[in-house]
Parts: structure tokens; C-alpha cells; sequence
């Protein structure tokens, strides 16, 4: 299975892209994003930047993927998604249905 990885650009050549994350650096295509700034943080799959990210995102990708690894150890995980346990689940904003208009009736 392969699972994209954010990666945070240590330096760039054009299109392409020294990156470091999860322990690893290396060499990234850019062509999906464009040219990047050293710093940038990218979604990083196969060895090409997938998307950029938002800093804020670097953090709950990687407990994700920390949990994954934790539970295919048999490691306890769910410490790792402390953010989601005790609430219901909720939709991205782009996702959720648009309410219609209130009717204002016939006069």
C-alpha cells in the first residue's frame, strides 16, 4: 500500500525538490504543485508533491500515520486521535449541504 507523506522542502531546482519528513529526505517532483519555497510543506506520494499543506495539517497527517504504525505493531493508538474521541464526526465545510433559503411566504 502506499500512502502519501508530507515532506517539508529543504531546498528546490525548478521542479523539482529536496524534502524532508517522517526521517527521510528526498529528491520530489514539483510538476503537480509548481515551483515551491524553501519551507513549504507538501503531500508528498511517490516521490511527486501531490498538494501543498497547510502547516496545521503537518501535525494530524503524522499522528495519523503514527497510529497506523502503531497499530499494525499492536501498539494502543487511540491516544493519537484524541481530537476525534467524545464528539461526532463532522463534515469539511466544502462538504456539507447547502441549507436553502428561508421562505418568506406569499403576500
Amino acid at each position: 500500500m502506499c500512502i502519501g507523506i508530507p515532506m517539508q522542502v529543504r531546498s528546490e531546482n525548478g521542479l523539482t525538490a529536496l524534502c524532508a519528513g517522517r526521517g527521510e529526505e528526498r529528491r520530489v517532483s514539483l510538476l503537480l504543485t509548481g515551483e515551491l519555497p524553501v519551507g513549504a510543506w507538501v503531500m508528498v506520494h511517490v516521490d511527486t508533491a501531490i498538494r501543498t499543506l497547510d502547516e496545521a495539517e503537518v501535525p494530524l497527517i503524522n499522528g495519523a500515520l503514527d497510529a497506523l504504525e502503531a497499530a499494525g505493531r499492536g501498539d494502543p493508538f487511540e491516544h493519537l486521535f484524541a481530537d476525534l474521541i467524545g464528539r461526532d464526526p463532522q463534515l469539511p465545510e466544502h462538504l456539507r449541504e447547502q441549507q436553502p433559503a428561508p421562505s418568506r411566504g406569499k403576500a
